[in-house]
């Protein structure tokens, strides 16, 4: 009994403001900073619809975690969930999936800051990935408190350069009338289906809310606190992305954001005749919470896989006075760094859009599947045909993905 008792465990010290920090910082970060120059090149002046469309793509799943987080607040949520609905096996190559996706966001997110930080500063881009990646690794093993507080600041700091961008640009836009044009819905077929297009890259950008399901064994009141904090980080990070949208798609020289690697300091630099360079280094410091967060999160999903008998008792040990699973965490920084110079960023974040939907889509059709059942919690029967919806809207985006 008194070996029982001096197991280590997870900490509950997460509250809902940190949770939305967290959950903010993981979702808006790279997605925008990296990817909106391409998404503008394939969607032109309808790239907001784009981010529109994966947005409420995203919304519909975010009710689904929501309801499901509250019936059952465990980490490795998505894998409890769809073990739940479907079965063991699917819950088992969700996991693994969710690892997957994990590792690739990771892996963008860390290609896109070496390429922002090469862009102003002359470093290398192998020397900026391996610097980076070793300070995360050893702030995410100094505790999840520490994790997610690093996380808020440098959520501030993303947030007030998406914020500055926008304030730069948005002025240009609105005298030259291109605001109007860009915020108009496509009036074509081909139109819509480059908003399509769009939106399958752009949904990488809304990745991330769904991690907090993760952190609910480290949250105070996780069934009530977890929903709230995965419907406010999506509503907050919708309303950013839309207005970053229409301001860069509105821009008189788009060309140059579509061909940047930088392309919102390059907005900046042209909106205001300041350097980029000052844009550039703030989201590379920015983008370095997106890559934190995916390290706290998917070690958290492996931590649990092993609890559940999913993955080797190693990943699920916590070190005894930090309590954080720092096997998972060294294997999971060591992968990241591997994939990141070995595989090019709109293939990686392509390959975790499409990853990431299906994983969506099983976790709807759990929602549905669980809800039916006359025992299920009444939240979930409540909320199953929010599901069924659900799934058929993220399957709705693979197809159109597939069919083009």
């Amino acid at each position: 009994m008194a070996e029982a008792s001096a197991t280590p465990q997870l900490r509950r010290v997460l509250s809902l403001p940190w949770l939305v920090f967290y959950g903010v910082g993981v979702t808006v970060g790279a997605g925008i900073f990296a990817l909106i120059g391409e998404i503008i090149g394939i969607a032109g002046d309808h790239a907001p619809w784009s981010f529109a469309v994966a947005g409420v793509v995203a919304g519909f799943t975010a009710l689904s975690f929501a309801a499901l987080s509250a019936a059952y607040p465990r980490a490795a949520g998505e894998v409890i969930y769809v073990k739940e609905g479907i079965g063991p096996l699917a819950g088992r190559l969700v996991g693994y999936a969710l690892l997957l996706t994990a590792l690739m966001a990771a892996s963008v997110i860390s290609l896109a800051f070496a390429r922002y930080v090469a862009s102003f500063s002359g470093v290398p881009e192998w020397a900026a990935l391996a610097g980076v990646l070793v300070a995360l690794c050893a702030i995410a093993i100094a505790g999840v408190k520490e994790s997610v507080a690093a996380a808020a600041l440098i959520t501030a700091l993303e947030v007030g350069t998406l914020l500055i961008v926008i304030a730069a640009g948005l002025p240009a836009a609105v005298s030259s009338g291109a605001l109007w044009t860009v915020l108009a819905p496509p009036q074509e077929g081909a139109q819509w289906s480059a908003v399509l297009a769009g939106s399958f890259l752009a949904f990488f950008a809304f990745i991330g809310f769904e991690n907090i399901v993760n952190m609910a064994e480290e949250t105070e009141d996780a069934a009530r606190v977890i929903p709230r904090a995965v419907i406010l980080t999506l509503v907050i990070s919708v309303t950013i992305y839309a207005l970053a949208a229409a301001v860069a798609a509105a821009y008189a020289d788009r060309a140059a954001l579509v061909e940047s690697k930088a392309p919102l300091a390059v907005l900046f630099e042209g909106t205001t005749g300041q350097p980029a360079a000052v844009i550039a280094a703030m989201a590379s410091i920015a983008m370095v919470n997106g890559i934190l967060v995916q390290i706290v999160m998917a070690s958290r999903v492996l931590y649990g896989m092993a609890g559940e008998g999913m993955m080797p008792p190693l990943l699920g040990r916590l070190h005894p006075r930090r309590q954080t699973p720092i096997a998972a965490i060294l294997l999971f920084t060591a992968l990241i760094g591997l994939l990141a110079l070995t595989v090019p960023l709109i293939s990686l974040a392509e390959m975790t859009s499409f990853v990431i939907l299906v994983i969506f889509t099983l976790v709807n059709a759990s929602l549905f599947l669980i809800g039916r059942r006359p025992e299920a919690p009444p939240g979930l029967r409540r909320w199953r045909w929010a599901g069924l919806l659900g799934a058929l809207v993220t399957l709705g985006l693979i197809l159109s993905e597939l069919a083009s």
